[in-house]
Order: C-alpha cells, then sequence, then structure tokens
C-alpha cells in the first residue's frame, strides 16, 4: 500500500502542483523547434515501480494480479495514493488520477510508472498534464489500449518515449515477457522483434521495407484525438494501429476519419496488430474484417500488413512508442534501431 513516505515528501511539491486540489492547467508543452526525444532509464531487477489507475477503475483481483506480474520480474511496486478510487466507471475523479500520475513521476524512487488496467477516461487528463514536470522526470510509462492517450500526447508535449505494452493486470506470457525484458531491461542497439509463433499468422498486403517512428496505438483512440492537439503525426512514421470489440463498420468509420484528418499515404508504412473478437455477428449483411481494412489499405502505395503480435492478446510485443524501426514485410520482423532506454 502507498507509504507515509510518498505522503510527507511528495504532499508539497504536489500541492503547488495541483494547486491546493483543484484542477490545474496543463503547463506550457516543450517549444517544438528545440524538442528532443528523450529515454527513460532502464529497469533493473530491485527497482520500484508505481501502479496507477489513469482510466478505468480497478479491484483487488486486478491489483493482486498486477502486483504479481510486476514482481516477478524482479521489480517492486508501490500503489497509487488515489488507485482503490471509483468515480463511475473511473479509477477516480480527474483530480485523483491526475495526482497519482503527476506523483510517480514525481518521486525519485519510482522507476516506472505501470497502468494497471486501460478502460476509459484517460483522455480527460491530457489538457491538465504538467508536461513540463514529465520531461524534467522522465520514466519508463507502460500500457495500452485506453493508455494510447497518455502515450502519444507525453510524446507530442514532452518528448518521452513511452511504451505500448501489457497492463499490470495483463495475463503474461511467456512471449510478451521476453519482449518486455529485451526492450526495457536489456535494451541493445537494433532489437529485431519476430511474431509470436502462437498467434494468428500475419498477413501482408503491400510488401516492402520502411523506417520510421513508430507512432500509434488503439484505434480507437487515435481516431478520437484527430483533430486535437494531441494528435498522432503520420507523417513518414510506422503507425501501428491496434483494435477490440469493434465491428467492422465501426472500424471502417474510425480508419476513415484517420484517412480524411492525415491520409495513410502520408506514413512510412502501416501495421495493424489482431483486431481481437472484431468480425461482426454471424449472419449479418456486412463486410468482413479483412475486406474493411483491405479497404483503406489497397490503395496505398507502400508497405502495409495486418496481424502483428500486438493488441488486446497475450502474447503481444512491447513498442516503444516515438522510437525509429524498420518494418521487413518479407520476413514479418520490425527492427528498432535504437535503443529505447538509457
Amino acid at each position: 500500500m502507498p507509504g507515509a513516505y510518498s505522503r510527507r515528501q511528495f504532499g508539497n511539491a504536489l500541492a503547488a502542483v495541483l494547486g491546493a486540489g483543484a484542477l490545474p492547467a496543463a503547463a506550457a508543452p516543450v517549444g517544438r523547434k528545440s524538442m528532443r526525444l528523450i529515454k527513460p532509464a532502464r529497469l533493473r531487477e530491485g527497482d520500484l515501480v508505481g501502479l496507477i489507475a489513469p482510466s478505468g477503475h480497478t479491484n483487488d483481483a486486478a491489483l493482486a494480479q498486477a502486483v504479481a506480474n510486476i514482481e516477478s520480474l524482479g521489480l517492486r511496486v508501490r500503489l497509487g495514493d488515489n488507485i482503490n478510487y471509483v468515480y463511475g466507471n473511473y479509477g477516480g475523479t480527474v483530480e485523483q488520477r491526475l495526482a497519482d500520475l503527476h506523483a510517480m513521476f514525481l518521486d525519485p524512487e519510482i522507476r516506472a510508472v505501470w497502468a494497471v488496467r486501460g478502460g476509459s477516461g484517460c483522455i480527460s487528463l491530457l489538457e491538465h498534464i504538467d508536461y513540463r514536470l514529465i520531461r524534467a522526470h522522465p520514466k519508463v510509462l507502460i500500457g495500452y489500449s485506453d493508455i494510447t492517450c497518455l502515450h502519444l500526447a507525453l510524446l507530442k508535449k514532452a518528448g518521452l518515449v513511452t511504451f505500448h505494452g501489457p497492463v499490470g493486470s495483463s495475463t503474461f506470457s511467456e512471449y510478451s515477457v521476453a519482449q518486455m525484458r529485451s526492450v526495457l531491461m536489456t535494451p541493445q542497439d537494433n532489437y529485431t522483434i519476430t511474431m509470436c509463433a502462437d498467434n494468428p499468422p500475419p498477413r501482408t498486403v503491400h510488401a516492402g521495407v520502411a523506417t520510421g517512428r513508430l507512432i500509434g496505438g488503439n484505434l480507437s483512440l487515435v481516431s478520437a484525438l484527430a483533430g486535437t492537439p494531441y494528435a498522432a503525426d503520420f507523417k513518414d512514421c510506422i503507425l501501428y494501429l491496434e483494435e477490440v470489440n469493434e465491428e467492422p463498420y465501426r472500424i471502417d468509420r474510425m480508419m476513415t476519419q484517420l484517412q480524411l484528418s492525415q491520409g495513410y499515404r502520408n506514413a512510412a508504412a502501416v501495421v495493424l496488430g489482431i483486431f481481437e473478437n472484431c468480425e461482426g455477428a454471424d449472419g449479418e449483411s456486412a463486410l468482413s474484417l479483412e475486406d474493411t481494412v483491405d479497404q483503406h489499405l489497397l490503395p496505398l502505395t507502400r508497405p502495409a500488413v495486418a496481424g502483428y503480435s500486438f493488441g488486446h492478446i497475450r502474447n503481444q510485443f512491447t513498442i516503444p512508442v516515438g522510437l525509429r524501426a524498420r518494418l521487413d514485410t518479407q520476413r514479418h520482423t520490425l527492427t528498432l534501431l535504437e535503443s529505447a532506454v538509457m
């Protein structure tokens, strides 16, 4: 449980950040012209991880699972002060969730910030985050699904490399753990990610090799941020997208929104993950998931693939958001061209 250490030592700092409990306006983001990417320090066994619920609310079973998962990596866990709060569907009010996020980045003992789950609600935090605080205290941030909002906002407004990977309460697999360790704990300058053989085989729509920064996340959230100051910038990037529990017509609508707002042709490549439970109801007159996504991928003249090992699945690899990588559709590999952590 949260200790007296964080309450006493960081109370004054948090009061300054949060303005005596009032919801703060975000500090001005770092200037774009001078922005350079910041990589967090690598994780080592024995490091302390801050566990927070910035999206949906959690429960005792999910917390116990998350703590056990993180400790299985040789790490220690400190729970956010507000992690047990419930406010409707959310893990507390915006103020409570924001306080935990800021506190974990501010705490010098914490080496990584891990979301216990996704859900919904991260988008409400974005305009209130102190991006200068985050940039001044860079740390590993990991999660996926609704955590996409934090990944894209922290990259764009603070220049921080974060990590699209399992949430704390995910069911860890041998593959997912090996990928996390390779990216976060034993980094290499050139690390090649291969797809998990236990997942359905990937599918190539347009073959080729492409290089660019990794940008994307959950399709619902990437499309929800289109047209906002936190929108993903597709230009010359390797755009990665995944989704769960959405019917093909909704997939089509969200992908069309992204096409209209930015255009897939501006990306260096498009990589779709495993769209779990997105085939639609049996017996309905509707396009299949494959036909739906191919409407957007077939017109492209750049590499495009589907079914890579990320998404709402057990065997998922960890993606460093903003890092340079190379996609090779013939080998079905994604090679990180630099280490993601210091």
